[in-house]
């Protein structure tokens, strides 16, 4: 949230699951905008189809997960350059997060299950995004993302 609104993104959407209340209980979210996603079992694509549901009046949205320490506002705001779906290269894929114009909304408003955006990034143009395999999910992922950045 602090990466996207320093890239001068608005609005900034959160969207929380499984344990919302925990996280908006530790978390400074005061600054975006809260909606939670009451299927969350169902997998990424529910969230996004929340998130994307409650957008109005933008020319397109920046997809991100809120555990990849690499990520930067400057990376979040080069994806937007083209204005054409636009993702992160990284360990070899694409993947989040990635820029889709709003005439991709429709797409993203269809997605089932946990694979995400990944299938509508097959062919899009990418940006490199260094160490962006690495997502905090373990004591060890933290470790590490301190030991690259602090």
């Amino acid at each position: 949230m602090r990466v996207a609104h320093e890239a001068g993104f608005s609005p900034v959407i959160v969207v929380l699951g499984a344990s919302a209340e925990s996280i908006e209980a530790v978390c400074a979210l005061r600054d975006a905008e809260v909606l939670i996603n009451d299927n969350w079992s169902e997998g990424m694509g529910a969230s996004v189809r929340v998130g994307v549901g409650a957008l109005r009046d933008v020319d397109g949205c920046v997809l991100t997960t809120c555990d990849m320490p690499a990520v930067t506002a400057a990376h979040l705001r080069s994806l937007v350059v083209s204005g054409e779906v636009t993702g992160s290269m990284y360990a070899g894929r694409r993947g989040v997060p990635a820029y889709f114009p709003a005439t991709s909304f429709e797409d993203l408003m269809k997605l089932q299950g946990d694979a995400g955006a990944k299938d509508l990034l097959r062919s899009a143009r990418c940006v490199a995004l260094a160490d962006g395999e690495l997502d905090v999910d373990t004591i060890e992922d933290l470790k590490r993302a301190r030991a690259l950045f602090g």
